[in-house]
Formats: structure tokens, C-alpha cells, sequence
């Protein structure tokens, strides 16, 4: 598997980005993964970068994109936050990504059983996650078809907010990020969301979030 460089990274587009991903992902849950020698990408990376893609993702330890992408050195920029949600130094950490950097696709990547969702299910309250978790409660409100035990111990509610924090995320970036929406609108680059099934290692993408050209 070739190192990516700049000539490669332009011929990549948005929808090109998604399918590279897609189709890492169906290695991973194949265990079929690419050969890499990453010490020898470690090299080749050494005096510039040309990741094809930015993905926000939990800081669960079971959702770590390059694996689960089956990606290597150099191939994708990580961005990882309890809740996969943002703020503007993630916002600004994308544009890098994007406009500085040229990645080609943005993809926000929730999971099952994310621990973070389950506690503003529960609206746990506990020093600096107290900050965190209210940034997801908006998605808890958002849903609506649970009305009984809309707690964590209901996974049907847990799974529901999850995809509804997800959608929201992607929508944020593009509603805060006028540099984001302005290269999405154009073409420039693409922006999907998603969950990982933590127990398939299978991705799911949602067809109402993706903007791809």
C-alpha cells in the first residue's frame, strides 16, 4: 500500500474519500487488512502529510479509525472526543485538516454502547464532563419515540440518541464553520456521519447526512 502524497491526495474526491473508507472497513471486519510497513510510511511521511480524510470519532478504546478504516500512517487525520462532539478547537482543527491540508472528506463517527451517550441519557453530573455531557443533551431532548424509561438502561433510547447526536454534529459543523460549509457547497470536499457497531466492527453510514460530489 503506497504512502500517500500530494498528487495522490488531489486525485482523491469526496465520494472517492467515502469509498476508500468503506472499503477499509469491510477488510477490517474481514480481518483481511492491508500489508503496511509503517516504519517505512513513518519515513515517507517524515517531511509532509496528505491525509484524504478528517474523523471525528469517541475516545472509546474499541473505536480507533485507522483500524477500523484499516488506514495507515499518514492517511487520515484523528480527531477524538468522548461523545464524538465538538467545539472550536475541533472546528479549527478541521479546517486545517481541510483547507490547509487538503483533505477531502469529513466523517463523524458515532458507536454502540458509547459510554458518554449513556451519561447524558442519565444526566450525570461529575467535574469537567458535567461540560461535556451537556453538549450532547440536545440530542436527548431531540428524541422523541422513547417515552418510557429514557434512561441508559433502555439501549433502543441509548442507540436513538447516539445517530441524533451524530446528525446534529454534522449539521454544527457546517452551521459554525463558514469555511467548512463554504468548500462543502463547492464541491471541495464531502462530510458524512456514521456509527460503529463496537461488537461487528461493522461502519453504518446515514444516508441523510451524506454530501458528497
Amino acid at each position: 500500500m503506497k504512502t500517500l502524497n500530494k498528487e495522490m491526495q488531489d486525485a482523491i474526491t469526496p465520494t472517492m474519500a467515502l469509498d476508500i473508507l468503506k472499503e477499509g472497513n469491510k477488510r477490517f471486519v474481514s480481518n483481511l487488512k492491508v500489508n503496511r510497513n509503517l516504519l517505512q510510511q513513518a519515513n515517507e511521511t517524515s517531511d509532509g502529510q496528505h491525509p484524504f480524510a478528517v474523523i471525528l470519532s469517541c475516545i472509546d478504546s474499541r473505536t480507533s479509525a485507522e483500524l477500523i478504516f484499516d488506514q495507515g500512517l499518514g492517511d487520515v487525520f484523528s480527531v477524538r472526543i468522548a461523545g464524538n462532539i465538538i467545539n472550536e478547537d475541533i472546528l479549527g482543527s478541521m479546517e486545517f485538516g481541510c483547507k490547509v491540508a487538503g483533505s477531502k472528506i469529513i466523517v463523524v463517527l458515532g458507536h454502540t454502547k458509547c459510554g458518554a451517550i449513556k451519561g447524558a441519557c442519565d444526566h450525570v453530573e461529575m467535574g469537567n464532563l458535567t461540560a461535556l455531557l451537556s453538549k450532547i443533551q440536545p440530542a436527548v431532548y431531540d428524541e422523541k419515540t422513547e417515552t418510557e424509561n429514557r434512561n441508559s438502561g433502555n439501549i433502543e433510547f441509548v442507540e436513538k440518541v447516539a445517530a441524533i447526536n451524530v446528525k446534529r454534529t454534522v449539521h454544527a459543523i457546517m452551521e459554525r464553520s463558514p469555511i467548512l460549509k463554504e468548500m462543502i457547497e463547492a464541491g471541495e470536499i464531502g462530510i458524512a456521519g456514521g456509527s460503529h457497531n463496537i461488537a461487528t466492527g461493522e461502519v453504518s453510514f446515514y444516508e441523510d447526512t451524506l454530501i458528497l460530489k
